[in-house]
């Protein structure tokens, strides 16, 4: 599915400078993803990450030349992959509404308990916020089209979709800051899914109202 105006967050690690890494950084940069999900690797030194990897220093100083710099090029990468899954769950054969309900979901997974705690560790690096601020901006950009369609569709009810898609697109942020949502019953994630079906279903036009 083409969405018209909408471009996804240009990549810390430009593809050029993608295209000169050896095959060892490219597998590095896949397992540091997961990594990453743990809060501690915010507070490991080069050397350490060097260690548990299995790899050289020269190997990730050929990747970023900071430790700082290493881990948001990871965290990019890891929310570009949650980013393009998200967006793989939209199907021409889906209404508005199905595509943006599915793809939101898809899109909380950035806000599983593990990656909140290390959203949390990270933080107080330069950059980490204009990193994770334009992410949520792309996810409002494609809500906000997904919102347009589903007006001119007739499936909605007319909005401020601008207003109503940083809403939805801000949901798991928002939930995921510390004490943003004192005695939740499920998870970061459940608790943000079960928001988008009642906004959804509030804004719904007609019969599923």
């Amino acid at each position: 599915m083409r969405l018209a105006g909408v471009r996804a967050p240009k990549p810390i690690l430009d593809p050029a400078s993608e295209r000169r890494l050896s095959a060892r950084q490219l597998e590095l940069l896949d397992d540091l993803q997961h990594q990453v999900k743990r809060d501690e690797f915010a507070h490991w030194t080069m050397a350490e990450i060097a260690s548990r990897m299995g790899c050289s220093l020269r190997t990730l100083y050929g990747i970023a030349p900071s430790k700082e710099e290493l881990i948001l090029t990871v965290v990019d990468c890891r929310m570009r992959r949650i980013g393009r899954k998200a967006f793989n769950h939209l199907d021409e054969s889906m209404s508005p509404v199905e595509g943006l309900r599915a793809y939101l979901k898809a899109a909380h997974v950035a806000v599983q308990p593990e990656s909140v705690a290390f959203a949390s560790a990270f933080s107080h690096l330069p950059g980490a916020k204009r990193l994770v601020d334009r992410h949520e901006e792309y996810v409002a950009a494609v809500t906000q089209a997904l919102l347009e369609r589903a007006q001119s569709a007739g499936e909605i009810i007319q909005i401020d979709t601008v207003a109503v898609a940083h809403l939805l697109g801000g949901l798991g942020r928002e939930l995921g800051r510390p004490g943003g949502a004192k005695g939740q019953r499920g998870s970061v994630k459940e608790t943000a899914d079960a928001l988008v079906d009642v906004i959804l279903k509030g804004l719904a036009v007609g019969p599923d109202r």
